[in-house]
């Protein structure tokens, strides 16, 4: 059979419509991006505990006291999580794809019930959305929009479509073909009979439908978290790629938190919305049993009064709360004049030392620093793109070659700030008669037949695979498990403690060299090549943007010796106190910001 090169057609797709509908892209991207602003704006607007309150209020008149309660009980947990903010830049993300998604997918479903050959039509091309695993839709957005919610929107939005039409569909072809020809028998047009009478008998269907496609957003935009989208996605991935057992239990308990109160509320408004539903709803009422008191439910007039009531308090605790919130920076160090820069970086120790390294030094000349975790890919293809600014972390020549072959004519290289590192396999000391990459050949067994590496998109996967297994034989031999750096750590850390053989891939510098008595395998063949340099690598447009930056990052190098005490210090500090593990490291070295960056005077 020959070789069918679907990949690289599709390549070639996407490259002719970033060509020619790059401003379809762009207006999309506009229209997309003031709709999640807005929702964001309006629900993050209001303090945390009175937003938490105005959900309450609306879980009481959807469900009754009970539930309000639990409500404000579970969104104020998220709050103490610390991670309020990041609940409503996903519920915003949740709430505008499933409009958007339900705009699109409830008249598909109409057409599908009234057509067989539309229905047949739409079948396979549904079956290969629900099916398709879900990273893949994030390729094309990051590709169309850059990282940013809004690739996660639009992945989500094609991911949680299918049950929307079919629920629509089956639910109007459930409807009793005797009333729809009773309807038509006594005159009724096509337009009424589907508005009174298929639909609202279809209802509690539809909604049904509806509850899943608000559940498959949230299951998505957290996965859209791997491209920047930001919200509990971003936490959960920072956890996962860190090993941050307790950001990932408090983070994952968010997302859980959103996923109960957006089921019960949409399960519970089928009953206000459906004839049906009314129906039943008024049969278990007069049945049912208990304290009056938690049985209420507020009308609708009186539950838009006490929102209306809570969201006017929220204003004006916001209008007696503003002000500069503007930094504390001396006047002749304020370069920055509050302006934003966008930092990224991916999970690798290095990385994020000198890029909360720099957050600090930047704010204190008034830069206002974002800083946001990408995998490498999705990464360089910001910088690219004009979406991010600056990382830190580029290793050159080979590690990350294949990202500067491809978009090398758009970024700004600014030069080496340490050098030279290297790249080798690794085993615990205890481990005899392996001291070189040749001894390693028919011990696969030793090792379970697995060589523990790091992020599949990491050059130095590449390497090994194309390259160093090849030359010393070990291909097929050894399979090479992709993980995360984290993982990578981690699961060295265990097999340490367990005393079991265990071959990782790591480089030099790493402070794992100094946690544990290692063995850097020798490569007396040179598979790895020669030792590379760390590099801060921009935007293409950067040194125009930045200029005073662009200057110090020429000028920025960093010792072994200080590189190493600063990711122990951020090591110590612990996960999620990155930024003020590096400010202790940066203020225990007096004079060294302004070394780093020097203003006049």
């Amino acid at each position: 059979m020959p070789r069918i090169h679907l990949g690289s057609w599709a390549e070639d797709a996407v490259s002719w419509l970033q060509t020619h509908l790059s401003w379809l892209f762009d207006v999309i991207n506009t229209v997309l991006t003031g709709m999640y602003d807005g929702v964001n704006a309006v629900l993050g607007a209001p303090q945390p505990l009175l937003m938490a309150g105005i959900l309450a209020v609306v879980a009481w008149w959807l469900r009754g006291l009970l539930p309000a309660v639990l409500t404000f009980a579970g969104f104020a947990l998220v709050d103490s999580f610390g991670l309020w903010e990041a609940a409503m830049s996903t519920l915003s993300l949740v709430l505008v794809a499933s409009l958007i998604t339900l705009l699109v997918a409830v008249p598909l479903g109409i057409w599908a019930a009234r057509s067989s050959k539309v229905s047949g039509a739409l079948r396979p091309v549904l079956d290969v959305m629900q099916t398709m695993p879900a990273f893949v839709y994030l390729i094309p957005g990051v590709m169309f929009f850059s990282i940013g919610p809004i690739p996660g929107l639009i992945a989500t939005v094609v991911f949680s479509m299918p049950p929307g039409v079919r629920m629509t569909e089956l639910g109007i072809r459930q409807v009793d073909g005797e009333l729809v020809e009773a309807a038509t028998a006594f005159g009724t047009t096509p337009r009424d009979t589907l508005t009174r009478v298929q639909l609202p008998l279809a209802l509690p269907t539809i909604m049904a439908g509806v509850n899943q496609v608000i559940m498959l957003a949230l299951s998505m935009v957290v996965i859209a978290g791997m491209a920047g989208a930001g919200g509990l996605g971003e936490a959960v991935y920072a956890a996962v790629t860190k090993v941050d057992i307790g950001g990932g239990v408090e983070s994952g308990l968010a997302v859980v938190v959103l996923a109960i109160y957006l089921d019960r509320m949409t399960g519970a408004l089928n009953q206000r919305v459906s004839p049906l539903g009314r129906r039943a709803a008024a049969k278990a009422a007069a049945v049912a049993r208990g304290p009056v008191l938690l049985r209420y439910r507020p009308g609708t007039a009186v539950a838009t009064v006490g929102v209306v009531v809570l969201a006017l308090v929220a204003g004006g605790m916001n209008l007696a709360r503003g002000g500069d919130d503007g930094q504390n920076v001396a006047a002749g160090a304020n370069v920055g004049h509050g302006r934003g820069i966008k930092l990224g970086y991916f999970p690798w120790d290095e990385a994020v030392a000198t890029t909360y390294l720099w957050q600090n030094v930047l704010e204190d000349r008034g830069y206002k620093p974002d800083v946001k975790q990408l995998d490498p890919g999705p990464l360089y293809t910001a910088l690219a793109q004009g979406q991010m600014d600056v990382q830190f972390d580029s290793w050159l020549p080979t590690t990350h070659k294949q990202y500067m072959d491809r978009y090398g004519d758009r970024l700004t290289d600014l030069g080496a700030w340490y050098g030279p590192t290297s790249l080798e396999l690794s085993v615990p000391d205890y481990v005899k008669g392996v001291d070189s990459l040749e001894d390693l050949k028919g011990k696969s067994a030793q090792f379970g037949g697995k060589i523990v590496g790091i992020e599949s998109s990491a050059g130095m996967m590449a390497t090994l695979n194309d390259r160093v297994l090849k030359e010393y034989g070990l291909d097929g031999e050894y399979k090479v498990v992709s993980s995360s750096t984290s993982s990578m750590l981690a699961d060295l850390d265990r097999a340490i403690k367990k005393h079991e053989p265990i071959v990782t891939t790591l480089w030099s510098p790493h402070w794992a060299y100094g946690k544990h008595q290692l063995k850097k395998l020798k490569d007396p063949k040179g598979a790895w090549g020669k030792g590379e340099e760390i590099h801060a690598v921009a935007k293409k447009d950067f040194g125009k943007d930045f200029p005073e930056v662009t200057a110090w990052l020429k000028d920025f190098k960093m010792s072994e010796k200080d590189l190493a005490s600063l990711e122990v210090e951020i090591q110590n500090g612990g996960k999620g106190k990155e930024k003020e593990s590096a400010r202790r490291w940066l203020d225990a070295h007096p004079g060294l910001a302004d070394k780093l960056a020097p203003v006049r005077g």
